[in-house]
Parts: structure tokens; sequence; C-alpha cells
């Protein structure tokens, strides 16, 4: 259960705010009572954000992550006590094509941040959005979280290299910084058509067959964003209330329940108003590692976290978030 005597009042910077979790993440704050800061590089009008309203709630920062002087500004004036640090190059097709900036961005910027807040010191938790794709490809799976971090294409790599950076600055500085690794994340607000999800719905809306990039065997976990916003905000509670047990801790966090990506795409087609869509497959991916899933035993241990949908439930309500933007209706 979230501790809503916790966030009332709490000021709260969230960086990527107009993101997938960024947009639910800081809606949810907003509704404990938070005072919410967003650190926006890009107006993005068809956001969740902006779509919801959230954004004319909390106030805004217009700047990147990248710019030392904006984030040095932020935390004191301010008065940041909990950030989220969720914002990146995050379209592992892009940052395969031109690294720079996601190295930029999901390197750099994640040092400026933490800096930043270690300067002004005042900032109580530090989460850091890592991924399930830091660890890189390993024989044994599901992924703990002791495993290496091992990522060997340009936007794994970067998660590795920022995910040890946020860990660093926990044991030789002492920040109470903690690490989130995600499974493949999905929910209303993202809009890159690309990603298996928002792709295969668009699709199903419009009687069209959806797309594979993949050959379709690639295994992945997949969580709904609404359970990802309750694992960040357990999280930072147990952070403040636990500092020496969670300080410097990875936590992976997934439905355990590994799918391929066809199976995946026909679990919604299932939901859909066409159910015998057939895919295409392309077979066109490259640079992407075959299988990725995670174990949350150590999440459910230590922060009795739960996942609270189950993979049908979460599709339904993502596919009428889809309905809403694709047909309107």
């Amino acid at each position: 259960m979230i501790d809503k005597n916790f966030w009332r009042g709490r000021s709260v910077l969230v960086t990527g705010c107009t993101g997938v979790l960024g947009s639910w993440l800081t809606a949810k704050l907003v509704e404990l009572g938070a005072d919410v800061v967003g650190l926006i590089r890009d107006s993005i009008p068809n956001s969740q954000l902006v779509r919801s309203g959230t954004i004319n709630k909390i106030k805004v920062v217009h700047g990147s992550i990248t710019d030392d002087y904006v984030v040095n500004r932020i935390f004191p004036e301010y008065e940041i006590q909990t950030c989220f640090h969720l914002a990146a190059l995050t379209v592992v097709g892009v940052a395969n094509r031109v690294p720079v900036p996601a190295f930029e961005a999901n390197i750099r910027g994640t040092w400026v941040m933490l800096e930043a807040a270690r300067q002004w010191g005042k900032v109580e938790e530090f989460l850091f959005a890592s991924s399930d794709k830091a660890y890189g490809s390993h024989e044994v799976l599901p992924y703990t979280e002791d495993a290496p971090l091992q990522g060997k294409h340009p936007y794994d790599v970067s998660k590795s290299c920022a995910d040890l950076i946020v860990r660093a600055f926990a044991h030789t500085y002492g920040m109470n910084t903690a690490v989130t690794r995600c499974a493949n994340m999905y929910g209303g607000g993202d809009l890159n058509w690309n990603r298996i999800v928002p792709g295969t719905m668009r699709s199903a809306l419009l009687n069209e067959p959806p797309i594979v990039r993949s050959d379709g065997t690639m295994k992945r976990d997949y969580l709904y964003v609404k359970d990802a916003v309750n694992a960040y905000l357990t999280l930072a509670e147990a952070l403040h209330k636990n500092p020496d047990t969670h300080r410097g801790q990875a936590y992976n966090f997934g439905l355990d329940k590994p799918l391929t990506v066809l199976e995946m795409v026909n679990s919604i087609l299932q939901i859909s108003d066409h159910p015998d869509l057939k895919p295409v497959i392309l077979n066109q991916a490259t640079n992407e590692i075959q299988n990725q899933y995670l174990s949350s035993t150590k999440a459910h241990q230590l922060l009795n976290w739960q996942p609270h949908y189950t993979l049908e439930a979460a599709l339904k309500e993502t596919m009428g978030w889809y309905r809403e933007v694709v047909i309107g209706s």
C-alpha cells in the first residue's frame, strides 16, 4: 500500500515526465498530493501528461538533463526531496543507428543529475530507471539482480553504464540512490508505433495485419505501466524508511511470465475486435537479444511488491486508451 501521508506536500522532481512511465507516475504523485516538478525537453501534445491535463497541475521546467545550468538550478530552487530520474533516449533502434545521443542522454545526463543532487545535499531519495537491457545477454535466465551488467549494443551499454554510476554515488558518497530494472513496459501513452504493444494495437484497431520486425520467437517479460508506477513509489518509500537496506540496491520488476513476441501479439489480438488477423513476420531485427526476462523475487521479498494487473486486464485497459487515440471512441 502506498503511504499517501508520505507524499502529501513532498517536493518531487520527475525527469522524462512526458514519457509513458513519467506521465502515469506524475499523475499518481499529483493524486497523492505531492508538489511535482517536471523537467521537459520537448513538447509532446499527445503524451498522456498533456492529454490527461496533468501538465497543468505541476511545475514545469524546460530543458535537458545534459544541461548543467538547468539541472543545477532545479534542485535548490524547488527544494527537491525526491527525484525520479526517468529521462532517457529509450528507442533501441534509434540508439543502434546513432549511438552518441543515447550515450549523451543516458550516461552523461545521469551523472549530471546525480552530481546536481549531491551538491544540493537535501535529496532524500534518488531513483534511477535502468532496464532489463542493462544485463545484456546471459545464458542463465531469468536475470537476478546479482547477474553482471554486460550490455553490448549502444542502448544496452548506456543503461549498464548509468546503472553502475548511480550505485557508485550510493557506495562512494552515501547518497540514497536505488535502481529499477523493469521488464518491457507497456500502457497508454506509448506513441512509438514500432514497439510491439502500441503497433499491434493500432493495427488491430484499424483491422490491419500487425507487423513483427523479428522472427517472432524472441522471449520477453512485460510489465504494465501502472504496476511500474506502484513499484517506483514502493521503492522510494522503502528507501526513505530503511536506507541501510535499500541504498545502492537494484530491483527487478516484472510479471515473471515471459512470452514470445508472437504470443504477445496473439494475446493482444484476442482482446481486440479482430482476433483473426494474422501478423506479418519481417524477420529483420538486428542487434537485439534473443531472450530477456527477469526474476522479481527480490522485490517480492524485500519490498513486498506484487503486480496488481493480469496480462489480460492490463491489455484491455491499454486497448481502451489506444482506441480513443486511434479511432476517437
